[in-house]
């Protein structure tokens, strides 16, 4: 096992260090951390009450999924994606998730399909309270659920770091309430998979991350929020 593996494995069974990957990771789930954002280990070791080598191990867990860059001599920062890396990622995406829903509807279904329709339900009650960081949130992990089906570990890692980094692009280029998951096309697709279509099911995934990625606006920026412990304590 290497040096840098034995430290990763440290960080998920380090209860201090797993809290800050996560709720970094949430942050960027829910678009309250914008690209480019600065993590500040100071401000880190002050927030979560831990000291920086806790703090060092955490951010290099997320930087090993794509989260966050680390740079030496001027520290870490979350991850901004290129334009280019923008579209690469939706192209990834695409073959990867037509891919998973053909399968899944090979198969006419899978036993994962109640956990997937309990999630849109979960979906339509965020919408229903206008809560728009568990929308966004909710939207991304629908994509997650969708790989677990498969009771693939490696696939749905993937799948989660894809995610993971539409959210980044999402919050760096998204213009509108469109960039994130449309209302319904969770449920359609999940409709195509019981039938048992797989063309069906593939042209809906499709048609669901082209929506997406239709609204982005690539040349746009959005502005660092400076207040790094107030968004990691959801004191907004």
């Amino acid at each position: 096992m290497t040096d840098a593996q034995q430290k990763l494995d440290a960080v998920q069974s380090d209860p201090d260090e797993q809290l800050i990957v996560d709720r970094i990771y949430s942050a960027v789930m829910e678009q309250k951390l914008a690209p480019r954002t600065k993590l500040s280990e100071q401000t880190l070791c002050e927030t979560f009450g831990v000291g920086r080598m806790r703090v060092r191990r955490a951010l290099l867990l997320l930087s090993s999924q794509g989260i966050v860059e680390l740079h030496s001599n001027r520290g870490a920062f979350i991850a901004c994606p290129s334009p280019d890396e923008a579209r690469e990622v939706f192209e990834a995406r695409l073959m990867i998730e037509s891919g998973i829903v053909r399968t899944l509807a090979h198969e006419n279904g899978s036993l994962g399909i109640d956990a997937l329709r309990t999630h849109v339900k979960e979906e339509d009650e965020a919408r229903a309270a206008n809560d728009r960081t568990e929308i966004i949130r909710l939207s991304g992990e629908f994509h997650v659920e969708l790989a677990k089906c498969h009771n693939n570990s490696v696939l749905t890692r993937v799948v989660r770091e894809l995610v993971t980094r539409s959210s980044l692009i999402v919050a760096l280029f998204g213009t509108n309430r469109d960039s994130s998951c449309p209302d319904d096309e969770h449920a359609s697709i999940i409709d195509a998979i019981v039938s048992g279509d797989p063309q069906s099911a593939e042209d809906n995934i499709q048609h669901h991350l082209l929506h997406v990625k239709n609204s982005l606006d690539l040349e746009r920026t959005r502005k660092v929020e400076p207040d790094l412990a107030k968004i990691l304590t959801g004191r907004m």
